[in-house]
Parts: C-alpha cells; structure tokens; sequence
C-alpha cells in the first residue's frame, strides 16, 4: 500500500508543470556535463605536454569518453598518433640540434688548443662558443617552426617510421594505456557484435562517404569569416596557381570523388524523413533534396570548403596531423548513416582549435552569427509549436 501512494505522490510531484519549473536549473547543469565533449577536449590537451603522467592521464579520460560514446575510439587513437607525432618529430630535431651545438664547442676547443694564442684570447673563445651554444639551445621552437611545414608528407612520414623504430619501447611504455583501451574495446566489439548498444538495426554501419561533404561545408559556413572570406578566397587562389599544375589536378580529383560520393553513397536513412521536428529533415528537404541535380551543384561547395579547412589547418599544423584528422573524422562520420550535427561537434572543435583566428573581428562575427542561430532555435522551439495528427500532444521544432 505505501508502495502505491509513493507512486502516486511521485506521479503528482512529476507534473508537467513542475517539471517545466525546474527546467532552468536542469539546463544549467545539462549544459556544464557535455561529458562526451570535454572528456574528448580533456585527453587531446592531457597527451600534449608529453609528460607520462599526463599520457597516462589522457588514457584514462580516453576510456571514458569511449564509455560515454562508443565512436569516441576513434578519437582517442587520433590522439595517440598525436602524441605519436609530436614526440617523434620534435625530440629528433632537439637532438640534431643539440650534437650539433656540441660538435661546433668541440671543434671550437680543438681550433683553440692548436693555436698558440693568449689564455685570454681562449677565454673570450669559449664565451662565444659557449654563448652560441645557448643561443641555439634556446630556439629549438623557431627552427622547428621554420622546418615543420616545409617538408613534405612523406619525409614526415620517414622520420617518423624511423623514429618509432628507435624509440619503441619507449613509446609502447607511455602509451601503453591507450593501448590497453583499444584491446579492451575489441573485446567489448566481440562480445557485443557491434559498436551500438541500443537499436542495432537503425545503426548499422554505412558506406555514407557524403557525410564527409556535409561536414566539410557545415564547419565552414560555422567559422564563416575565416572561410568565407575575400582574403581566404585569394590565398587559396594564390596557392593553387603557385603549385599548379599538381594543384589543379588535385581540385579535380576532389571534385571527381565528391561527384561520386554524392551520386553513389548518398544515403536516406528512415529516421530522417520520419521526422520532420529536426532541422535536417529541412535541409535534406528543401537544400540537398530539392532537385536531382541540387546534390551535384553543391559539390564544388563542398571542396572548397574542405580545402579551405586543408589550407588553415596546414598553416599551424604538420601534413602527417592534417591527414590523421581527415582520416579520423572521416572514420567517424562516413560510418554513420544518419546526418545528426552532434556528430560534427568534436572534429568541428578541433578545427576550431586550430584555426588560430587572431583578429577580434573575427570572432565578434562569429560571436554574433552563434548568438543569432541560438535566439532562432530557441524562438522557433518556443513559440512555433505544432501538433501531428496521428500523435496526440505538441510537437517542436529542435537540432
């Protein structure tokens, strides 16, 4: 009997007007535990320092974020070979540096001790030799700064095979955490049958090689005034004529293989357009599916966007970490047969992360675009209510 007036007080406090009351406070807190997100953001900048306790730190929140959501394996490798890169590309550098520093005292030494010249003489010598020694011990940053994205894909591809030879049980000790994750997610993909816990069936995995367009034009319309701008038109313009014609070859390939993404691996799936509450059941609709020729015309949007995105990110960063990226993003969305933008959230932070967006214009723009998309999805949730005929209660508009 107290058993059922529990149940009775409790479907009495559960009241949608009640519920609706506390709905300020539950967002402040849904808002502050973006689990996923933050585990993600926590394990890249955990494994940057390079420091063991922060690897194996980094391991750990990896397995987290792979508890959270399954895919986040991906993720966690993609900051495995992060780390990968960084210590195998830089510490052999630091240490050129360093034997060569050492071999010019040496030759310093040697040129002074042949020489029959005053103990002052050699005082001063060794002041500058070993001043010059500072000055180069103290720039390894500039020289790599300078030589990091001069080379190539596969001479960073070379020092880093080479490196993994020599400094293998090194790196296998630091990132044995990782690797005990990943052993143990193969596991958990054998005894399961799959990645997905819940509906199997409605998450199979797809050959969606069109989702990878999607993102590339979403992130670039979502940092427009860094892609979309005259400047960036311009350079990118400037770099394809300055490597042409290897530059132009590569357009049309894109172009090729975005053609064939889009006619042959373009996929629908049911939950899509069964559901017309979501704002990409609109866009399939009215943009992607609006006409049969409306998917190609969109493809030249599409390698734009991606080689724009190429373009920032190759500024900052290493050839070998731009293709690690594509790859992991593509690893992640060309599976999923559903278009969903929380599947964009985490690869669109990381380009974000390392657009290196310096001027405020840019960011009050992109502030205020934000601000603009928040206010329009909350007023059309709030006050554009609907109802369904086959289904009793409202229904609202949401991502």
């Amino acid at each position: 009997m107290s058993i059922v007036q529990a149940a009775s007080s409790f479907s009495e406090v559960c009241t949608t007007a009640i519920l609706r009351s506390v709905n300020g406070v539950l967002a402040v807190l849904c808002s502050i535990l973006v689990c996923c997100i933050a585990d993600c953001s926590a394990c890249y900048v955990s494994c940057m320092f390079e420091k063991e306790l922060l690897v194996k730190c980094s391991g750990k929140l990896g397995a987290l974020a792979v508890v959270i959501r399954q895919t986040n394996i991906v993720w966690m490798l993609f900051v495995a070979c992060t780390g990968v890169i960084n210590i195998t590309l830089v510490r052999p550098r630091d240490n050129v540096e360093v034997n060569d520093t050492n071999t010019a005292i040496r030759k310093s030494n040697r040129s002074t001790s042949n020489d029959d010249v005053t103990s002052g003489s050699n005082l001063r010598q060794r002041k500058f030799s070993n001043s010059l020694g500072t000055d180069k011990h103290s720039m390894p940053s500039a020289s790599l700064v300078s030589t990091n994205h001069s080379s190539g894909l596969l001479d960073e591809v070379k020092v880093i095979f080479l490196a993994l030879w020599h400094m293998k049980w090194e790196l296998l000790v630091s990132f044995s955490p990782f690797l005990m994750v990943f052993v143990a997610f193969l596991a958990f993909i054998r005894w399961n049958g799959s990645v997905v816990l819940g509906a199997k069936e409605a998450h199979t995995v797809s050959p969606h090689f069109a989702q990878i367009m999607y993102f590339g034009l979403v992130s670039a319309l979502a940092v427009a005034p860094l892609h979309c701008s005259k400047g960036q038109v311009v350079d990118l313009f400037r770099s394809f004529w300055k490597r042409r014609p290897i530059s132009f070859f590569q357009v049309f390939v894109a172009v090729i293989a975005g053609v064939f993404s889009v006619h042959f691996f373009s996929l629908v799936h049911p939950y899509l357009i069964a559901d017309n509450r979501h704002y990409p059941f609109y866009l399939w609709r009215k943009v992607i599916n609006a006409h049969w020729s409306m998917k190609y015309l969109l493809v030249p949007l599409y390698v734009y966007s991606w080689f724009s995105i190429f373009s920032t990110l190759g500024k900052v960063q290493r050839k070998i970490w731009v293709l690690a990226f594509f790859l992991a993003t593509a690893a992640v969305l060309v599976p999923a047969p559903l278009i969903e933008f929380r599947y964009y959230t985490i690869p669109f932070y990381f380009i974000i992360l390392h657009s290196h967006i310096n001027d405020y214009q840019s960011w009050l723009l992109m502030g205020l675009l934000y601000l603009a998309i928040n206010v329009f999805t909350m007023m059309i949730f709030l006050f554009r209510p609907f109802h369904w005929d086959h289904e009793p209660g409202i229904q609202r508009f949401i991502w």
